[in-house]
């Protein structure tokens, strides 16, 4: 730990993505409308599974949950690059950054355990479907909608912890839109051996654990998919959960295309890219693919306007 140089850090500067005022503007104007497309977008399937009674069933329980959790996702970084923009100021106060940060690492997290969730919830659909309401029972269901937050907040508030602990120095220049810890780790001028051994433990199983829960489900959908001996039984029964792969596919093929295939970007730009991808265009991505890919959540959406359109043109 260094002892000469040490000042209490106040606030942090966030750089961004340009520092252009042209590009800036075109940034402002493009994460603004990604902002209310993903809120929009997000708090339509919501309202539609809330006031629809024939989606009030464990699969859209938790679909609601990863729409809840999206929406707050996007909420914790964009509106404040967009006010940083819209005030030509980089600052953002330590407590802030903090806090910013722990809602970051939460919701990331959150995504993650319930796609896992969702996979085991179509594995039961798929493999036990006479047994499925006996196995998905309210309390199993709240159960399996409660414990991605509960981990996840467990997650967040370790790294958070672990972070208050440190000190940091002259340096508190973040190249990112928003509070990334390991960014913050690189800040510190303190030993961060145990940050940093937590942040590679349990960044790990945030992802094996539901991946693994994912992997499995499948394998076993596919098996029970081609044993039935009719072409229009196998695409109903894959119909049923191809909106979730897509959201796995998409969400797991980011982390898959940034980090393990190698680009002539430079490493900066790469993890600004991954930054973008998981705190913007994944929480406005799920809302599409659910609503144009699922024949039910259609429906509803549909219903949905209908029916505030109807109360608009009420005299």
């Amino acid at each position: 730990m260094h002892q000469g140089n040490q000042t209490t850090i106040s606030e942090f500067l966030l750089l961004g993505l340009s520092n252009q005022p042209e590009e800036q503007k075109l940034l402002f104007v493009l994460f603004l409308g990604t902002y209310l497309v993903t809120v929009v977008g997000n708090g339509l399937i919501i309202l539609a599974i809330g006031l629809d009674s024939y989606l009030h069933t464990p699969m859209y329980v938790f679909l609601a949950n990863l729409s809840f959790a999206d929406i707050s996702s996007i909420s914790t970084s964009v509106p404040k690059m967009l006010m940083n923009i819209h005030t030509k100021s980089q600052s953002i106060s330590y407590e802030s950054c903090i806090t910013q940060m722990y809602f970051v690492i939460m919701f990331v997290a959150i995504d993650n355990f319930l796609l896992g969730v969702m996979a085991y919830d179509r594995f039961v659909a798929i493999c036990y479907p006479l047994n499925y309401k006996t196995i998905m029972q309210p309390r199993i269901c709240i159960f399996l909608t409660v414990i991605p937050w509960v981990f996840s907040n467990i997650v967040a508030l370790t790294h958070t912890l672990l972070l208050l602990r440190l000190i940091f120095c002259d340096s508190h220049t973040l190249p990112y839109f928003f509070c990334d810890l390991a960014l913050l780790l690189k800040l510190s001028c303190s030993d961060t051996m145990i940050n940093e051994l937590v942040l590679f433990i349990v960044g790990l199983l945030v992802i094996i654990i539901p991946f693994a829960l994912i992997l499995f489900s499948y394998i076993y959908i596919v098996r029970a998919v081609l044993r039935i001996s009719s072409t229009e039984g196998k695409w109903k029964a894959f119909s049923t959960c191809g909106s979730h792969l897509t959201v796995v596919l998409f969400f797991y093929g980011t982390i898959i295309g940034i980090y393990f295939f190698p680009s002539s970007a430079h490493r900066d730009d790469r993890d600004k890219i991954a930054a973008v991808m998981f705190t913007v265009v994944t929480p406005m991505m799920n809302p599409f693919i659910y609503s144009l890919k699922n024949k039910d959540m259609k429906g509803a959406l549909r219903k949905l306007i209908s029916r505030k359109i109807f109360l608009l043109l009420m005299p």
